[in-house]
């Protein structure tokens, strides 16, 4: 009889509270998977497709699956509504994409983080669509800046790693935008000063910009941005003219 005892699997791979504890492994299938530790055990997921592998009614998700109907349903002129039990097994699903990009985020593997964080805001989007009662529709919105914040912070991730400090900058400066026009689509513009998630961008855009100066060529699309929101076209084509000159020039910044 095969030992099924966990402690042989958990062995020198202790929990800690308030730690993100992820690894990859090789499955007995040959595909690499995603483990996170608990304090009573592990979670393991697919990197790919739906994290627990199933394929609910034949789609990658029941998103998918909910996407197809709503579809469908479109193309025949009537309405699509999801019930009480959809949203249950919706949010039950959005869960296991949680727990993979969390982890996928303490991995450092951001392209997928990015993969996953946008599945679950476009969850958020759908379900706003599809229900017509507001504490359904808040049961999925209420998690949507923190889902933006990880986005935003998988994104500036690459940008930085790729040496792109300016991109980093405006992929930061996007998210607090978002998450800020999200408070005042919902009537509660006093949020923005109370919310974590928009306290923890901000300190992080105050950092990146400190210890990650920006190159000249970057400075001037900067200004160039800010040019053309001010209206100021004069300054604008200058800018632009500058910005093609330093561009084909070599070594540029």
């Amino acid at each position: 009889m095969s030992n099924l005892d966990l402690n042989n699997l958990l062995d020198g791979w202790s929990h800690e509270p308030g730690q993100v504890k992820a690894r990859k492994i090789v499955g007995n299938d040959g595909r690499e998977k995603l483990q996170l530790r608990i304090d009573l055990g592990v979670i393991q997921m697919e990197l790919q497709g739906r994290p627990d592998g199933e394929r609910p009614f034949g789609h990658e998700s029941l998103l998918q699956y909910h996407q197809s109907r709503a579809g469908t349903a479109q193309t025949r002129g009537t309405t699509y509504e999801l019930g009480d039990s959809d949203l249950v097994a919706l949010q039950q699903e959005a869960v296991q994409y949680y727990h993979r990009y969390l982890s996928l985020f303490q991995l450092q593997d951001y392209p997928n983080v990015v993969r996953d964080t946008a599945r679950n805001l476009e969850l958020c989007d759908f379900v706003a669509n599809h229900v017509r009662e507001e504490e359904a529709r808040w049961a999925f919105e209420q998690f949507r800046p923190y889902i933006v914040m990880m986005n935003t912070r998988a994104q500036a991730s690459i940008e930085i790693q790729g040496g792109r400090v300016g991109q980093a900058i405006r992929a930061i400066e996007g998210g607090l935008h978002q998450i800020e026009s999200f408070y005042r689509s919902i009537s509660q513009p006093e949020w923005i000063e109370t919310s974590s998630e928009l306290a923890f961008l901000n300190e992080w855009l105050s950092e990146v910009k400190a210890n990650l100066p920006l190159s000249p060529l970057e400075l001037m699309e900067r200004d160039l941005e800010r040019a053309i929101a001010d209206e100021a076209y004069e300054r604008a084509a200058e800018l632009r003219d500058a910005i093609q000159k330093l561009s084909r020039s070599p070594g540029k910044g």
